[in-house]
């Protein structure tokens, strides 16, 4: 049955999981969903909230990212910094974490992701003039300026880091917010926390953390994410991703296989509604199979040395693809302007029985195919394009926890 947004948001809202793991494509709407979530659970306009005023949602989104921002000094061309606009969250957030002493936490994070060459450095407050010749104040931690360390222990200041690094940095400085406010929340006697500030927060919503993070750090993010959220009391985290690699640590490190309603799959209609289906079960599994898959078939591809055997991993990775979209026949999956023949090739060739079938070096033409094939997959209906996905039979739920 396809919902609105705003349903699923709801439903979101009432479920009592502690966790709620969403995959989705590109382009099908994950951030539009975080934002109507946080509307609907918190719907007060953030720029006219009193100060002081307790929030009951924090977001990480393409919105989070939005709140900072670069002045690049048009004019001199030296003093480079990343603005951090103003708004009851930033203000709230930053304020506890200036209070805490927590940026050594946000430099560590970010340092050990990216590079420790490269050192954040918030501003303490200051006062400057405008254009017209007035005193303003500037906030301590409203700006971050970088430096980066040469060969011969100089350092070069003010830098504009990459947009990769841009996006770490804000990461790490809404990661190292949740830890605290985890741990403020887990200290049972409200006199006996460091501010009362997060008190009303129920609901953490992260949509797709660092996508620029190579793989082994990304897993290192999602397995820290996922202590952080088996630590955590009281709070429910509501995580969604095009990232196969990320969902699949994620869901293995919280062990979701036995949790029915916690995994879905968002993808979106013709008509503008979308379906959010159920997703768990061995279909979850294949994730990080889809990623061995797809390399080495894309290492063959680039070296030139594709096999026969290559055939039978295209298909099993076309397999493991429609295991986990829900579709029945893997073929449906193929281009369907020739979607029996592409199919007759690949059964063809990766199940070849007779001797005179077996030829190990497969003609240019074959490669092609595999290329062509692999392609239309990953651009067209793996990561891309949306897909319309077909009802499966439920697993038996073997245990039930509220996690």
């Amino acid at each position: 049955m396809s919902k609105s947004l705003s349903q699923i948001a709801q439903s979101l809202k009432d479920s009592q999981r502690k966790v709620q793991l969403i995959y989705a494509f590109n382009g099908i709407g994950k951030t539009r969903l975080s934002r109507v979530f946080r509307l609907l659970v918190d719907p007060k306009d953030t720029d006219e909230e009193q100060e002081g005023s307790g929030i009951k949602v924090m977001y990480y989104n393409a919105f989070t990212e939005d709140l900072f921002y670069w002045d690049n000094d048009l004019d001199a061309d030296t003093n480079r910094k990343l603005i951090i606009r103003p708004n009851n969250f930033t203000d709230l957030a930053l304020g506890f974490l200036k209070d805490q002493g927590l940026d050594n936490n946000i430099v560590t994070n970010f340092q050990h992701f990216t590079t420790d060459s490269i050192t954040p450095l918030f501003n303490e407050e200051y006062t400057t003039q405008d254009k017209n010749g007035n005193n303003i104040v500037i906030k301590a931690y409203s700006e971050v300026t970088f430096s980066v360390a040469s060969g011969d222990d100089q350092s070069e200041s003010n830098i504009k880091i990459s947009k990769g690094e841009e996006s770490n940095f804000i990461w790490c400085v809404y990661y190292s917010l949740i830890e605290q406010v985890v741990e403020l929340l887990n200290t049972p006697d409200l006199e006996d926390r460091a501010t009362n500030k997060f008190n009303d927060v129920k609901y953490v919503f992260i949509d797709d953390p660092i996508s620029s993070l190579d793989e082994n750090h990304l897993i290192e993010l999602a397995v820290n994410l996922a202590e952080l959220i088996k630590k955590s009391n009281g709070l429910k985290f509501i995580i969604s991703t095009h990232n196969p690699l990320f969902y699949n640590v994620l869901y293995n490190e919280l062990n979701l296989k036995t949790k029915k309603d916690s995994c879905f799959m968002l993808s979106k209609k013709e008509d503008g509604t979308y379906d959010f289906q159920n997703k768990y079960g061995d279909s979850n599994k294949s994730f990080s199979y889809h990623l061995y898959l797809k390399e080495t078939i894309e290492d063959a591809i680039k070296s030139n040395t594709i096999q026969k055997y290559h055939f039978m991993l295209l298909r099993n990775l076309y397999e493991k693809t429609a295991n986990f979209l829900g579709y029945h026949e893997w073929k449906k999956l193929l281009p369907e302007d020739r979607q029996l023949y592409y199919n007759r090739i690949i059964q063809f060739t990766s199940h070849s029985t007779l001797s005179n079938e077996v030829v190990a070096e497969p003609t240019n033409p074959e490669k092609q195919t595999v290329k062509l094939l692999l392609d239309h997959l990953i651009n067209s209906k793996y990561w891309k394009e949306e897909i319309a996905v077909e009802p499966v039979a439920a697993e038996e739920e073997t245990e039930e926890v509220s996690i």
